[in-house]
């Protein structure tokens, strides 16, 4: 005896169908809330985050500056998968090191997400009328992609 699906079995199996259909995402786009002053006093704020491996987390503790300074494991991790910022050419620790304190917690939630959730969209509620939506908490002003923004930026 050959016993049919429930609706919500039904509802389950086609969410799953969805998830293998869409391709998996490895890299997001990011606007930095304050910015990286560069040397010659260019201001890059928009950039992009990869996924990090378990190679990325393993190999800074190793790292000197980790083993002295725990803190200093996120400096080495974000170096290791922020994959573009402006125009700057050689992302690494050192560049980490001279963000904005701001824009660093904003990258450490950024890694948070997208590599425990998979995404940058945070559910929220107005505080007036408690209607919920999501917002995309990547950055940026509400319309603009993360490859926008003010003249003289990056």
């Amino acid at each position: 005896m050959r016993r049919g699906l429930t609706a919500a079995e039904a509802a389950d199996l086609r969410e799953d169908d969805d998830e293998r259909r869409e391709p998996l995402r490895t890299e997001f786009d990011f606007v930095l809330p304050r910015g990286y002053v560069d040397r010659a006093g260019t201001v890059h704020r928009h950039g992009t985050m990869r996924l990090a491996t378990a190679r990325d987390e393993l190999v800074p503790l190793h790292d000197d500056r980790v083993r002295d300074n725990p803190a200093y494991l996120t400096v080495v991790l974000l170096g290791r998968v922020i994959t573009r910022l402006g125009s700057v050419d050689d992302i690494h620790a050192g560049v980490v090191e001279n963000m904005f304190a701001a824009d660093v917690a904003f990258l450490q939630d950024l890694y948070r997400r997208i590599n425990s959730e998979g995404h940058t969209r945070a559910a929220v509620a107005c505080p007036a009328c408690q209607h919920e939506f999501t917002v995309d908490v990547a950055g940026g002003a509400p319309g603009v992609k993360a490859g926008g923004g003010r003249p003289g930026e990056s």
